[in-house]
């Protein structure tokens, strides 16, 4: 009996222990799941459309996988952008693209029927998605591009500091600069169109009456008795009225006689630049009127044009093919087009010109549009240099390759060879060679380019009209500008690094110690204090430098942020741009801070990287790979679909 019921003991015993064994198993494997978690993704759609791949629903992922997205819209719509946890999707705007998946995410695909649409202010760009939403992209130092909360848009269009957006329901939005009233359009209703100009605003009614708020020091505004108005267009200091009869009206400023329309006849377009009007006529010709001093209005052997718009001084006309023609002021590029395909509206800002595709990609040229992200192709590069609108990369043979800004042969750097350094700002670029001599291309009116005679020096640095040598022996030599005392660095010794801001030029002493001379108005050289300092790094208006510990301290101009980086830790390499600051993590990944006005600080994804550079309104990396990545309005253009 003894030995029946110890052998039943035994047998639970040994069940019990293979119970146990397996709990133990599927426990281990639990715990060495580590990183490869599941994560949940949570994807629906607006009306008007689905996404196909993967589904809608509650889905489970491995942490770290590359999920790929793909949405469709209905008949009638069309996928406007991915909505909610996007910060890993690979471009919001594809209705084809990836999110990688290192959290919990909700993400929506949002689809609509409004016909998209593009406009130029002076330095910045807006888009209408087809959901109704809109996106603002450059300059927003009056807060011109704020546009993130608007709803239900059907027609946008960009002042010289201003942007405004006309409602489903015939209401209108407007943000940015105020000062004369230009944005005082809360009690608008019944609106059909909207037009800015420079300093005022015009909407034509269902009616065919026109209101008009802003400036109106030139009668601009003075559009009280027009009636019978089916399109508006908005200059500098004129307005102009197409007549549903094909005739035309203008009030205000006439000194350059752009106002002289009474003529005009079979008219279906009008457009107003800074001091002249064109319009488009149904045969497909084009008129002009007014200031001529680029050639803006030699626009009398144009045909087969569809739509024209007027920059500041410059015109630009759409025709039937999608190919784009212009003429006028060329200085910033703004004209240059004759290459674009595929388009099917174009806009005019005052110095730079926007073309919508037929694929819903948007192309630009002009004003911040000067090649300075075209890096995809290099390869091999040991450094990178960001300046003003230009980039540079040095390869390991000493001979560089630049893109970007031409304007003061900035980029001439083709015959460099042997060089082993490099700097650079806004017009002028600075190499150091091996054998410690210094060569220098650009802008050089303040004589900031007067570097031949440098001899034993062993890093350079470019302000925005100086530039600075260190020399083997931790003094420093100087040459350009200094309005502000930016090269008064004659007395210093033991420097082990130097950096030059727009007009101050700062010094990292072999103790850690900093000192600084210049343009102190925004504190920028309130850096005696500092201590423990293994990096520093100029820009504009402000300074930062790197301690031993990987955290980071900043003094100066801090208007978009650039200083808020007191929190950052694990830093090993830091670049300040005109407005911004970036820091390089251990991890090979970026944090940024300031102004992101043009997408500079748009680095949460880059990884592997191993050197950075900031520039006015760019960014650039270097990889482990020897190739080169950048952030800037170029890079955001080019994602852009609308």
């Amino acid at each position: 009996m003894r030995t029946a019921i110890r052998a039943k003991r035994l047998h639970y015993l040994a069940r019990f222990s293979i119970f146990f064994a397996i709990v133990a198993l599927i426990a281990g494997m639990i715990g060495c799941d580590g990183g490869n978690h599941n994560l949940t993704i949570t994807i629906a759609s607006t009306a008007g459309g689905q996404v196909t791949s993967p589904g809608e629903g509650v889905l489970l992922y491995k942490a770290g996988t590359v999920v790929n997205l793909v949405a469709t819209a209905a008949g009638g719509y069309r996928f406007a952008q991915w909505i909610g946890d996007v910060h890993t999707v690979a471009n919001v705007y594809d209705a084809e693209t990836t999110v990688i998946m290192d959290s919990d995410y909700t993400i929506t695909a949002s689809f609509g029927s409004h016909t998209p649409m593009i406009a130029g202010g002076f330095k910045h760009t807006v888009g209408l998605l087809a959901d109704g939403t809109v996106v603002a992209l450059g300059e927003n130092s009056d807060l011109q591009c704020n546009v993130g909360g608007w709803r239900d848009i059907t027609h946008v269009a960009a002042g010289y500091y201003h942007t405004v957006g006309r409602k489903s329901d015939g209401r209108v939005s407007a943000v940015g600069n105020n000062d004369v009233g230009q944005c005082d359009v809360g009690g608008w209703t019944d609106i059909t169109q909207v037009a800015p100009g420079g300093y005022h605003t015009v909407g034509i009614k269902s009616d065919g009456t026109v209101n008009a708020v802003g400036n109106n020091d030139l009668g601009q505004c003075n559009v009280g008795a027009l009636s019978g108005i089916v399109q508006v267009a908005a200059g500098a200091y004129h307005t102009v009225g197409l007549l549903g009869d094909g005739t035309v009206v203008a009030v205000g400023y006439n000194n350059f006689g752009q106002c002289n329309v009474g003529n005009w006849t079979d008219i279906v377009q009008v457009a107003a630049g800074g001091n002249d009007t064109v319009g488009l006529k149904s045969d497909g010709t084009v008129v002009a009127v007014g200031g001529n001093d680029y050639g803006q209005c030699d626009v009398a052997g144009w045909t087969d044009i569809i739509q024209v718009t007027a920059g500041d001084e410059f015109t630009v006309g759409l025709k039937s093919d999608g190919s784009v023609v212009a003429v006028g002021d060329n200085y910033w590029g703004q004209c240059d087009v004759g290459h674009w395909a595929g388009i099917i509206q174009v806009a005019a800002g005052v110095v730079h010109t926007v073309g919508l595709k037929s694929d819903r990609t948007v192309v630009a040229a002009g004003y911040n549009f000067r090649g300075q992200c075209d890096t995809e192709g290099w390869s091999g590069i040991s450094e990178v240099e960001a300046g003003g609108w230009h980039s540079l990369g040095l390869r390991p043979d000493g001979t560089v390759v630049a893109v970007g800004e031409y304007s003061h042969e900035q980029c001439s750097v083709g015959e460099w060879e042997d060089i082993i350094q490099l700097a650079a700002s806004f017009f002028h670029t600075v190499g150091l060679k091996s054998d410690g001599t210094v060569v220098a291309v650009g802008d050089n009116y303040y004589g900031q380019c007067n570097v031949d005679r440098w001899t034993d020096i062993v890093q350079v640095a470019a302000g925005a009209l100086h530039t600075v040598g260190l020399r083997a022996d931790g003094t420093l030599v100087a040459a350009g500008g200094n309005d502000y005392g930016q090269n008064n660095i004659g007395l210093w010794t033991d420097i082990v690094q130097l950096t030059a801001g727009a007009d101050h030029t700062v010094g990292l002493r072999s103790d850690g110690t900093v000192v600084a001379v210049g343009d102190n108005t925004d504190g920028q050289c309130h850096v005696g204090g500092w201590t423990d300092i293994v990096q520093i790094a100029a820009g504009s208006g402000h300074t930062v430098g790197l301690r031993s510990n990987g955290r980071m301290v900043a003094v100066g101009s801090n208007s978009n942020g650039q200083c808020d980086i007191a929190d950052w830790s694990g830093i090993t390499q830091v670049s300040a741009g005109y407005w911004h600051t970036v820091g390089l993590k251990r991890t090979g990944m970026l944090v940024a801070s300031g102004d992101n006005s043009s997408g500079q600080c748009r680095i949460d994804g880059w990884t592997g990287i191993i050197q950075v550079s900031g520039g006015a309104l760019h960014t650039v990396g270097l990889k482990t790979d020897g190739t080169v990545v950048t952030a800037g309005l170029e890079v955001e253009i080019d994602r852009l679909r609308l």
